[in-house]
């Protein structure tokens, strides 16, 4: 049976990411729907550099299969901003901070969509490999890191 792990607390913002209307509470608020909604976002700051916001994610069971963990996001440029941003995601397990941020499940750099200039929310995935799945040892402990970065 599919199961949907999706964020339900805020974890790190110390890069000053933003909801899209400047908020900073609750911001995992804005990116748990089940079906996505472009009218509510969080946005990193203005010309970042590799700013970080992590989330954590829904308890989920261990589905004891190394095959169908898929990881989605949506994103897209600032239309006011014009900047070409890199973003990197990360699923990582027992994230607890900045300095120590647990393991990374997907191998670094693999889970990316880079050089977006594009005002249009595009749904980026990843599948994981049968031995980045197995490397979950805690289905109650993950997180999605997001990195943005100014080219």
């Amino acid at each position: 049976m599919p199961q949907f792990a999706r964020p339900d607390a805020d974890t790190y913002n110390g890069d000053g990411w933003t909801e899209d209307d400047d908020n900073t509470v609750d911001m995992f608020l804005e990116v748990d729907e089940v079906t996505a909604n472009d009218a509510d976002f969080v946005r990193s700051a203005v010309t970042p550099t590799t700013d970080a916001v992590v989330f954590s994610l829904t308890n989920v069971t261990d589905p004891a299969l190394s095959t169908g963990h898929t990881l989605r996001a949506r994103n897209s440029a600032d239309p006011d901003s014009q900047e070409t941003i890199d973003f990197v995601f990360q699923l990582r397990q027992t994230y607890v901070s900045e300095a120590s941020q647990g393991t990374l499940i997907n191998t670094a750099g693999t889970w990316q969509r880079l050089g977006v200039t594009s005002t249009t929310w595009t749904t980026t995935s990843y599948t994981l490999t049968g031995a980045e799945a197995d490397a979950i040892t805690d289905y109650t402990a993950l997180f999605i890191r997001i990195t943005a970065n100014k080219v």
